[in-house]
C-alpha cells in the first residue's frame, strides 16, 4: 500500500505582493471602428523616418543592444544640454521610475506622492518595499504642495510629482515648484514626472532650468507619448551624475532594446515634426475642452493629450456605458472620474455627441 504523505506547502509570493492592486490598462480597439481613447496613445502614425531606422534594426535584432543605451543618452544629452553622464535609460518612464525606486529607497522608506495621480506609483513603490504616502489633490485637481511638503519625514527618501498631472491633466506652476524644492530636505530626492510635457502649451515651468539650480531634483520622461513609441518602451531621466548612474546599475541588463533605441534617436531628429503633431493635438484639445464646458461639464485646463471629468461612482459609470455604445472606450477611476484620451477631429467629435448633453446624466 503506498505511503500517503502530507502535502507539503506550496511557495507563496510575498504578502505585500499578493495585495497589490492589479494595474489596469486602458482596453484596447475591439474594432476597426473602436475609438481607443484609453491608454493616451498617439492616434498617429509612425513617422516614416522611425519607421525606417526600426526596418533596419530588425536585420540585427540577433544582437543585443547597447548596454547603456549609449547613442540615445548622447542624443538626448545634446536635445536637452546635459551631459551623457546626467542622463539613463529604460523600458519607459515607468521603468525608469522602477530604477529610481530601487535605486533610493530601502525597505520601509516613504514615497510622497499626489493622489489621483499615475497608478503605478503606489504599486513600484510598494514592489520594493517601501511605503507609499499619497496626498489628497486639491479641490482644483492640483498637487496640494504645502500638504505633500508637510507629509515629508524622516523616513522619506523621495517624492514623486506628475506635470502635466496623469489623469487630471493639470500642470504644477514654475513658482509653486519652486518654493516647493526650497521646502523639501536637500536629500530627499524630487522625480517630476513629464511624461505629456510635450503637449504643454503657454506659460509653464522650465524643468531642466529648476534641475541646473536644485541638485535633489530628477526629470523623468518617455517617448510613449508625444513620440509614439509606446509599443517600443523607452524613457529616461536627467539627473546628477552620482543618481543617474545608480539608476544605471538598477537596470534590468539590455532592458531598452535595440529597435527602440534607434526609433529614439530618431524621434529625437524628428522635432519639426513632433511640434505639429503636439501643435495639432493642443489645437484639439481647446476646442473639445471649450465644447465640454459649453455643455455643461466642469473640465480642468488640460495640459496633457486627454482631459478629465471628476464624476462619482455612479455618474462615472453612466459616463463609461454611454461611450461604450456609441463603441467609444475612456478609462474609468473608481471613486474619482473618466479620462478621455484626444485624438484626431473626427473620432473626437463622436465623443462630444454622447456628452453633448450634461442634462441627460444624472447628477450625482
Amino acid at each position: 500500500m503506498a505511503t500517503i504523505l502530507p502535502q507539503a506547502p506550496a511557495p507563496e509570493v510575498r504578502s505585500a505582493v499578493a495585495n497589490l492592486p492589479a494595474y489596469v490598462a486602458g482596453r484596447s480597439a475591439e474594432t476597426a471602428l473602436t475609438a481607443a481613447l484609453a491608454s493616451n496613445e498617439s492616434h498617429f502614425d509612425p513617422l516614416p523616418s522611425v519607421v525606417d531606422v526600426i526596418s533596419a534594426e530588425m536585420r540585427r535584432i540577433h544582437r543585443y543592444p547597447s548596454m547603456g543605451a549609449v547613442d540615445v543618452r548622447d542624443a538626448i544629452a545634446r536635445h536637452l544640454s546635459v551631459s551623457a553622464d546626467e542622463v539613463a535609460a529604460g523600458p519607459g518612464s515607468s521603468g525608469v521610475l522602477q530604477q529610481i525606486i530601487s535605486a533610493v529607497c530601502g525597505h520601509g522608506d516613504e514615497v510622497v506622492f499626489a493622489w489621483r495621480s499615475f497608478e503605478a506609483y503606489p504599486i513600484l513603490v510598494t514592489v520594493a518595499g517601501a511605503v507609499p504616502v499619497p496626498v489628497p489633490l486639491r479641490d482644483d485637481e492640483h498637487h496640494d504642495l504645502p500638504a505633500m511638503a508637510a507629509a515629508v519625514t524622516a523616513r522619506t527618501r523621495l517624492v514623486i510629482l506628475c506635470s502635466p498631472n496623469n489623469p487630471t491633466g493639470v500642470s504644477i506652476p514654475a513658482d509653486a515648484l519652486e518654493e516647493f524644492l526650497g521646502a523639501v530636505p536637500p536629500h530627499v530626492l524630487v522625480v517630476l514626472d513629464e511624461a505629456y510635457i510635450e503637449f504643454q502649451r503657454g506659460p509653464g515651468l522650465d524643468s531642466l532650468e529648476l534641475y541646473r539650480r536644485h541638485p535633489n531634483l530628477c526629470v523623468l520622461r518617455t517617448f510613449s507619448k508625444a513620440y509614439g513609441l509606446a509599443g517600443l518602451r523607452i524613457g529616461y531621466a536627467i539627473a546628477r551624475p552620482a543618481v543617474a548612474e545608480g539608476l544605471r546599475r538598477t537596470a534590468i541588463p539590455f532592458g531598452v532594446n535595440r529597435m527602440a533605441q534607434a526609433a529614439a534617436v530618431a524621434s529625437l531628429e524628428a522635432q519639426v515634426e513632433i511640434r505639429e503633431r503636439t501643435d495639432a493635438v493642443a489645437e484639439e484639445r481647446t476646442r473639445v475642452v471649450s465644447s465640454l464646458r459649453q455643455s455643461g461639464w466642469t473640465v480642468p485646463d488640460s495640459q496633457a493629450n486627454f482631459y478629465w471629468l471628476r464624476a462619482s461612482d455612479g455618474l462615472r459609470e453612466q459616463i463609461l456605458a454611454a461611450l461604450a455604445d456609441a463603441d467609444i472606450l475612456a478609462r474609468g477611476y473608481a471613486g474619482d472620474g473618466v479620462r478621455v484620451t484626444l485624438a484626431d477631429r473626427e473620432t473626437n467629435n463622436r465623443v462630444l455627441a454622447v456628452l453633448a448633453d450634461r442634462g441627460r446624466f444624472a447628477a450625482q
